[in-house]
């Protein structure tokens, strides 16, 4: 098993927070290969789908709400809506084996659905629902996965955030059991797992297995925020009142430009398992300013990432890898 390099250090890619998907992608011709986007028929997931459709791959999207999705993409040739339930481990179970059956590859899986800042929700056997979506779900999903991407070529990235600033993995109790809920903390976890989980994946793959790449999208106002009241979004200096997102904020095509460049970049060769933002290797995190950006050390912590990933194992029974 290979360890991958992660050097959290810009590569000068060429590409930067104002690039959009279509721009990193103009010059990939992705004919032949296959993409599956979680949640990508909303937000930055809708246009990630239609970039790496335009560049010619065929996307499958896995949606909670087939119909909604369906209509959402009924514009865009090369792409295929299948149900899927993150929050229901059966039903990844389900869309998994549908896509090993189909004998189909898997280039690229952007593992993009979230939740953020949602009422204390619990699913499964009591697992709080965003590490369950945001993180266990996709856990799952990926592990089950493995058959089917491709050796050598594929490549995984988990949508991470700076919102994993404002927490660490909550070791002792990471479903707020015998704690205080707080949704924006519930929500911190998750994308911290998310970067771990890259990390570990991209370790635990070895030279032969996929290449995993975390990525945070920027700051950008998509139905990810429904959660949270326009007057909250307003004090928190998101928008104004007329609804204008602050300066500094993306769109959805410049926010989905760092997902698709990790999932498509020859750059990133030798560079698994690091976290990226505005289509770059991201630095450290030098304050904790979530607009600037960059990693915190708890979210690229390899003993941490190995730590993350026995928990996740055991809590849904998969290892691809043991």
């Amino acid at each position: 098993m290979t360890k991958s390099t992660t050097a959290q250090r810009p590569l000068g890619s060429g590409h930067d927070a104002r690039s959009t998907a279509d721009d990193v992608l103009r010059g990939v011709d992705l004919t032949g290969r296959t993409a599956v986007i979680t949640g990508g028929y909303s937000g930055l997931g809708l246009e990630a789908t239609r970039a790496l459709a335009r560049a010619g791959a065929h996307v499958i999207v896995p949606a909670r709400r087939p119909r909604q999705a369906a209509a959402a993409l009924s514009d865009t040739p090369g792409t295929e809506v299948v149900a899927l339930d993150l929050a229901d481990l059966d039903s990844v179970r389900a869309f998994a084996d549908g896509v090993l059956a189909s004998g189909r590859t898997v280039d690229v899986l952007i593992t993009n659905a979230g939740i953020m800042a949602c009422p204390e929700t619990r699913v499964g056997p009591g697992w709080e629902a965003h590490f369950a979506v945001n993180h266990l779900g996709h856990f799952a999903l990926v592990n089950r996965l493995v058959p089917a991407l491709t050796p050598g070529r594929a490549r995984v990235v988990p949508v991470a955030s700076s919102g994993h600033f404002l927490s660490d993995i909550r070791w002792d109790d990471p479903h707020f059991r015998d704690s205080p809920y707080d949704p924006w903390l519930a929500y911190a976890q998750s994308k911290t797992a998310n970067a771990l989980f890259a990390r570990h994946l991209d370790t635990v793959a070895g030279d032969r297995g996929p290449r995993a790449f975390a990525v945070h999208p920027g700051s950008i106002l998509t139905p990810l925020q429904r959660h949270v009241p326009r007057e909250e979004q307003i004090a928190q200096g998101w928008m104004d009142r007329d609804g204008r997102p602050a300066d500094g904020f993306k769109s959805p095509a410049q926010g989905a430009a760092t997902a698709v460049w990790a999932a498509t970049s020859p750059l990133l060769e030798g560079h698994g398992g690091a976290y990226c933002q505005d289509c770059d290797i991201a630095g450290p995190a030098t304050s904790d300013d979530m607009l600037i950006g960059g990693v915190k050390p708890w979210a690229v912590d390899p003993a941490a990432a190995a730590r993350l990933w026995e928990l996740s194992a055991e809590l849904t029974g998969l290892d691809a890898f043991a």
